[in-house]
């Protein structure tokens, strides 16, 4: 899987992959992050960067929780998988990965996150992307659908369902989060590269 992840990246920009999570892992950051959410614990995500991060909630409505080592076995367990990609991405692209940032999503019905990159303008650390999603039992016409708006390409849907991870190029790919009827839970993560900045 992991070797498919890097072809696709070179190739297309980006790569799904489903049951990335085991049900079990699945089950206990879902359960974390409605824990979360209804202990007040999420806050609604802004944009920008530094002391330009702004509340635009027409632009994003989602609300996060930064993840932290230490904070649950399940995020500690999601923590280690993501430092064996780091580790494959950079033996495999020598993309010179250095660390890994994530937080917890949650988009409420009717929230959304309008067409951006993940790439800050000043700040060219964030390299790839990573989604996974926590959401059982997702129908399609639910909607909440990562659209991916690829170079050359028709726009790609991406349904939210359990278990799934979407990886893509941090600067290059243009993409939005669609609104939903029910809520939606993901982890969102870019795994950065060291700067001279």
């Amino acid at each position: 899987m992991l070797t498919t992840l890097c072809d696709n990246l070179v190739l297309h920009g980006w790569s799904q992959h489903n049951l990335f999570l085991s049900k079990e892992l699945n089950a206990l950051l879902a359960a974390e992050c409605i824990t979360l959410h209804e202990t007040n614990g999420l806050k609604l995500a802004r944009v920008g960067q530094g002391d330009q991060m702004t509340l635009q909630t027409r632009i994003r409505s989602d609300q996060i929780a930064w993840l932290h080592a230490g904070q649950s076995i399940a995020c500690d367990t999601y923590l280690g998988m993501m430092e064996r990609v780091r580790v494959l991405l950079n033996q495999t692209l020598y993309l010179g990965l250095d660390d890994y940032e994530s937080h917890f999503s949650f988009y409420a019905p009717g929230a959304s996150y309008s067409k951006h990159v993940d790439r800050f303008h000043s700040d060219d650390a964030r390299t790839v992307s990573i989604v996974i999603y926590l959401n059982d039992h997702w129908q399609t016409e639910q909607g909440g659908a990562l659209r991916l708006h690829p170079l050359d390409c028709p726009t790609q849907d991406i349904s939210p369902m359990a278990c799934r991870m979407v990886v893509f190029l941090s600067a290059e790919m243009l993409h939005e989060v669609l609104p939903a009827t029910r809520d939606r839970m993901s982890l969102t993560g870019w795994f950065r590269r060291r700067t001279n900045a």
